[in-house]
């Protein structure tokens, strides 16, 4: 993409705090420009590329974020126009928020089964967390929303399998956003893996 800077593109990237400098960068890692021997020879260079990464515009391993690209896009706009910031759906994040169970105790297929911690925790920063990595642009919302639904049913399977309870071993919200724990049931699910069903339990037990 080429573009021009005009005064409503320099106005609007100071209102958005960002700066021609960090622009021009931008265009360099989408030309996939090697900046290391830059920043490893220049301190001011260094700064300059790891706030690309703090503002959300490359992501920690090296991509452009989806700001950045609609950042890079904007720029080559030819009318005035304003830069909006995409946000995810405050819906998204909820989804997943309810989705995610909010203690290991639960209730499946008639049987109790009897935890003793929370599994979620810290709502705001398990919201940055999230649209951080949908700002990644590798997975969709409902990749991850999907993906947790079947970890969660597939520890829920195992628990009426083995008579424990599985849940117990679910990372906190917060831990599991940050170590990506729903990756491999993305996978899964891509690959057409289906959850094995237990049979239906006709009273209720506590374990």
């Amino acid at each position: 993409m080429k573009f021009q800077v005009t005064p409503y593109h320099f106005e609007e990237l100071i209102k958005k705090s960002y700066s021609l400098d960090l622009i021009y960068m931008l265009k360099l890692v989408e030309g996939q420009f090697d900046l290391t021997p830059l920043c490893e020879g220049s301190m001011k260079i260094a700064a300059l590329y790891q706030g690309l990464i703090r503002k959300g515009l490359v992501t920690d391993d090296d991509k452009i974020s989806v700001t950045g690209q609609e950042l890079l896009k904007f720029m080559t706009t030819k009318e005035a126009t304003k830069f909006i910031k995409r946000k995810p759906p405050t819906s998204e994040f909820e989804e997943w928020w309810k989705t995610y169970p909010g203690t290991d105790t639960f209730k499946y297929k008639n049987i109790i089964f009897k935890g003793s911690r929370s599994l979620r925790v810290d709502t705001s920063n398990c919201r940055i967390q999230f649209e951080k990595i949908l700002n990644e642009g590798e997975y969709t919302a409902k990749q991850i929303i999907d993906a947790t639904a079947f970890d969660v049913k597939q520890k829920k399977e195992e628990s009426i399998k083995n008579k424990t309870n599985k849940l117990k071993y679910m990372q906190n919200s917060l831990t599991y956003l940050n170590q990506r724990s729903f990756e491999p049931f993305i996978e899964l699910i891509n690959e057409g893996i289906a959850i094995e069903e237990s049979s239906s339990i006709a009273r209720g037990t506590d374990i």
